[in-house]
């Protein structure tokens, strides 16, 4: 056998690697060592297939590193420092934008406006919260827009208002495109440039594929397309990306020729766009997440509000089967129980009119799925996609969700367990910059359903996975949901694309999963981080 191009000695087995691909495994890769071949010393670290997000929006992750960042703080007075610093930073700019800030930070978890119009009052400022389903506001800015009182409140959101009906600077879910629509955007060098800074980041933490959950988008959301065709024909995309194309809902079957269109239009080189991402409802902090019993009030009376189906489920059926022929898969935002439901009615449609399929349809988030489904995601093979980081004790949480959750919705929250012993598919992503790109945290917390470095209690600890299950799902689940069956293990004849951990995660107490560190990542076999 010809040497190999790169060689792993020093963990449990040798692995090597030629012309981008596994070649060889065992003790006997050390006899494939020549005078070309890069050899890697793992001492005891651990190497694993790459990480793979099957539900990210890297674009604007990297786009939001450079604008105004609250990410990582829940500090009232921290967010106002750092608006301030960023606006005395930028004196040019008209608007004022970025994003990251929690609604625990505020009371009812609803921002005012009178919190930025001293830090920036002659400017209108615009910022997302970490889910990307609400934004803060100021008075500059809802003057722009013209909304006052007598705005009426979108169908697909709420502008938050005041006892008197005036809005106070909080926008949920459709109302956010009130302002957003007028806030200066992002030029193709500043989405190419965030596209790269965040390849970059995902890189070092690891990642080597992910699917991006929005492209070619509407709505009110911007479209980032235009940064992945740019990369991929320049070579200068390093990631296998699956683009997952934005269905437009407020259109109907008309718009499926123009998804044919732009899978083939928009599928080049490491980027393939197979997939259409269909918003199936909100969240649960603001109310609107789909669910099958009414929320409480602050009282915890039940209201009359089960939240929001953002697509007639009747409809819904019919979209799925006819993407399903056409060989689309479907990438579903399903976080309450009702629209988890409607999502596994969609695929049960397809699945009856087109047969079984190799479409590997998949559900992301999953906060609140009903007993009676969890059976439904094997029967069906639909991929269960978890964002495993958000299974925890937090102000979010334990203040703004659990506490409104009808019956007994809140006892099936993120029910990762449960799936597994059902059979189910797992696959795993992040939702960034929703929340934290690294595996690794994501991992911790699915372990031990704790984040690293919290001294909470156990979240629903029966739902605890094995570290096993975490890591198949980071790797193995997601190749599979991104259609890359040549990748996700370590078999000889897979793609090398693989991690190699700063120590070995299963040699230590699960309690310090989250303390593991990448120390380098290959794609293809070549070195993507660190930089060689």
């Amino acid at each position: 056998m010809a040497n190999a191009d790169l060689v792993f000695l020093g963990g449990p087995t040798g692995l090597a690697v030629s012309k981008g691909r596994i070649s060889a495994r065992g003790p006997e890769v050390s006899e494939l060592i020549g005078p070309r071949t890069e050899v890697v010393d793992l001492a005891g670290r651990r190497l694993l297939p790459g990480f793979q997000d099957a539900h990210i929006h890297a674009v604007f992750g990297g786009l939001e590193l450079g604008q105004c960042d609250l990410t990582g703080t829940t500090d009232l007075q921290e967010y106002r420092r750092r608006i301030r610093a960023y606006a005395d930073a930028h004196p040019d700019l008209e608007w004022i934008t970025g994003g990251g800030w929690s609604m625990e930070s505020f009371p009812h978890g609803i921002p005012t406006a009178a919190l930025l119009d001293d830090v920036v009052p002659d400017r209108p400022v615009f910022l997302f919260n970490r889910d990307h389903h609400g934004a803060w506001v100021n008075h500059v800015a809802l003057q722009r827009a013209g909304i006052d009182r007598d705005t009426p409140d979108p169908a697909d959101g709420v502008i938050n208002r005041d006892p008197d009906g005036n809005p106070v600077g909080g926008l949920q879910e459709g109302a956010v495109t009130l302002v957003a629509d007028l806030a200066p955007k992002a030029t193709a060098a500043d989405r190419l440039n965030g596209l790269l800074r965040a390849q970059k980041l995902l890189h070092s933490l690891g990642i080597t594929a992910w699917q991006d959950a929005m492209l070619s988008a509407t709505n009110g959301y911007p479209d980032v397309t235009d940064a992945y065709l740019t990369a991929a024909g320049n070579g200068l995309l390093t990631a296998d990306v699956v683009g997952a194309l934005w269905w437009d809902r407020e259109r109907g079957a008309e718009q499926i020729p123009e998804l044919v269109e732009k899978r083939a239009r928009f599928s080049s080189g490491r980027l393939r766009c197979s997939t259409v991402k269909i918003m199936m409802d909100g969240v649960a902090e603001n109310f609107t997440a789909a669910m099958t019993l009414p929320y409480k009030d602050s009282c915890g009376q039940a209201t009359h509000n089960r939240g929001l189906s953002f697509i007639d489920p009747t409809a819904l059926n019919r979209y799925v089967t006819e993407l399903d022929a056409l060989d689309f898969q479907t990438h579903f935002h399903a976080l309450g129980d009702r629209a988890v439901r409607e999502a596994l009615d969609a695929i049960a449609a397809a699945r009856a009119a087109n047969g079984f399929r190799d479409t590997r349809p998949h559900l992301a988030h999953l906060q609140v799925v009903h007993p009676d489904d969890i059976p439904r995601f094997a029967e069906l093979d639909a991929a269960a996609n978890l964002q495993t980081l958000w299974a925890a004790h937090e102000p979010q949480m334990d203040e703004l969700t659990t506490p409104f959750l009808g019956g007994d919705l809140a006892q099936h929250q993120y029910p990762f367990g449960d799936l597994l012993r059902a059979g189910a598919r797992l696959a795993a992503g992040s939702d960034w910059p929703v929340s934290d790109p690294s595996p690794l945290a994501a991992i911790h917390t699915a372990v031990n359903r704790v984040n690293h470095d919290s001294d909470a209690p156990p979240f629903l600890p029966e739902q605890k996975l094995d570290l096993s299950a975490a890591l198949a799902a980071y790797t193995s689940g997601s190749a599979y949901v991104n259609h890359r069956d040549d990748t996700g293990t370590l078999e000889v004849g897979q793609r090398a694309d693989l991690v190699v951990l700063d120590r070995d995660p299963f040699a230590g107490p699960a309690e310090q999963i989250g303390a593991v560190s990448v120390a380098l990542t290959f794609v293809d076999g070549v070195q993507v981080y660190p930089a060689p």
